[in-house]
């Protein structure tokens, strides 16, 4: 058999330029690993695979769902991604594949088809059309899973050395994105590639990266207190793995965006269950844990993450640079069901969840820049925000490099609600 991440890279290629090319070789791929003959194969084209390929096919008559996830610079890297059991064991509701190989920089799972959408499609429903019934369901999904999470985390909350919590895949998603990992050379990785010595367009600006990283920010007329550059630097550095087992380590998923979440409607409400678990660990650290879920599910949204073409439709934007200051303005705002969702993870999960590392002495003096500079990283280095190095135009860039200031760094003055969420939930305020 010839080597599997090879004819995947060839696969995610062929899938875009020639699908009757990709199908056959998926069907040949599929048999030499698992033995299956499968048929009815149809990709899944979808703005939420950022770093996987996905699909359907049929085998013995079996409807089933198989995902392809490959990190950029992970081909050389080996490691047990997908441990859907570490989760199951600590009680949150997770499907298991039924078929899965998890080759050195490859991951390849095999599912039962669901007919269940995933929350990432009822969401977009209603940033688009809101429907007070259907967002009532869709909150009180959000409660339940967030209370059994705050109730795993709280059961599996244990301290941990800075070699356990260096040993935890979910960094491949914060820290190693800033570095290149064989070196661990700073600035590297996607951040050098994405970023440094580029340059970046806006609706009314031109700008290098020089000068957009030292410059200060200013989002309708609020003025943030750490530039782009000074973010990545900081993230560097507080979020090195070693640093991050002051808080304890969970069992988490790692990566719960809801676009690897299923929506199930039940006559006693919707249900909400995970699957692919690629981050999945036992010693996670605490305080990057729901670090994903917060920022994909909620500030990325409505549509200028995922849809940039809709948001340029939807949304205006301008910006100009004098005098070393990026000003950007635009009229996009959460829709009130990511308002909504934010709301119950401060009060049923963050809140809860830090109130217990302090009670137990593992809550750290810098918590709100640990977690602020995790929101900071997870759009820029999901994908390139710079217009016209992937799906993103100019107003979305600008939408992206404003949420990512606005989340980063605190705010000078009267605060925004980024700055509200992290009040809400720090267990020394009233």
């Amino acid at each position: 058999m010839t080597d599997v991440s090879s004819r995947t890279a060839d696969l995610r290629r062929l899938a875009r330029t020639d699908a009757a090319a990709a199908k056959r070789l998926l069907r040949d791929l599929l048999h030499d690993l698992f033995a299956i003959k499968a048929t009815g194969i149809a990709f899944n084209h979808d703005q939420y695979s950022l770093n996987s390929l996905n699909g359907f096919f049929e085998a013995d008559g079996q409807p089933l769902f198989f995902k392809f996830h490959q990190e950029e610079g992970e081909e050389a890297m080996s490691g047990e991604y997908y441990r859907a059991d570490i989760l199951a064991r600590a009680g949150l509701p997770v499907d298991q594949p039924v078929l899965m190989s998890t080759l050195p920089g490859e991951q390849i799972l095999i599912y039962r088809r669901r007919s269940d959408p995933r929350f990432s499609d009822v969401l977009r429903t209603l940033d688009l059309s809101p429907d007070d019934a259907a967002e009532v369901r869709a909150v009180e999904a959000e409660r339940r899973l967030s209370e059994m999470l705050l109730d795993v985390y709280r059961r599996t909350l244990h301290p941990i050395t800075p070699e356990q919590a260096a040993a935890e895949p979910i960094h491949r998603l914060f820290h190693e994105r800033l570095i290149d990992p064989p070196t661990n050379a700073f600035p590297g990785g996607r951040y050098r590639n994405f970023y440094v010595g580029q340059r970046f367009t806006f609706p009314g600006v031109d700008i290098g990266w020089d000068a957009l990283a030292a410059a200060a920010v200013v989002v309708n007329g609020r003025r943030y207190r750490k530039s782009i550059g000074r973010l990545f630097d900081d993230a560097a550095e507080r979020l090195r793995p070693d640093k991050l087992a002051d808080a304890g380590g969970v069992v988490a998923h790692g990566d719960a965006h809801n676009a690897n979440v299923w929506y199930t409607e039940t006559q006693g409400g919707a249900t909400l269950s995970y699957f692919d678990p690629a981050f999945a660990g036992e010693n996670v650290p605490t305080l990057l844990a729901e670090i994903k879920t917060t920022f994909h599910n909620v500030f990325a949204h409505p549509l200028w993450l995922y849809d940039p073409a809709e948001a340029e439709r939807r949304y205006s934007a301008n910006a100009r640079f004098a005098d070393g200051t990026l000003h950007l303005e635009t009229d996009w705002q959460p829709s009130r069901i990511r308002l909504s969702l934010l709301d119950v993870k401060a009060r049923h999960l963050w809140r809860p969840l830090l109130a217990t590392l302090k009670e137990r002495g593992m809550l750290p003096a810098d918590w709100r820049d640990v977690v602020r500079l995790g929101l900071f990283l997870c759009p820029t280095l999901v994908m390139n925000l710079r217009a016209g190095a992937t799906s993103h135009n100019r107003l979305s860039s600008l939408i992206a490099f404003s949420v990512a200031a606005m989340v980063g760094s605190e705010p000078e003055g009267e605060g925004d609600f980024v700055s509200r969420f992290l009040d809400a939930i720090d267990p020394d305020r009233t």
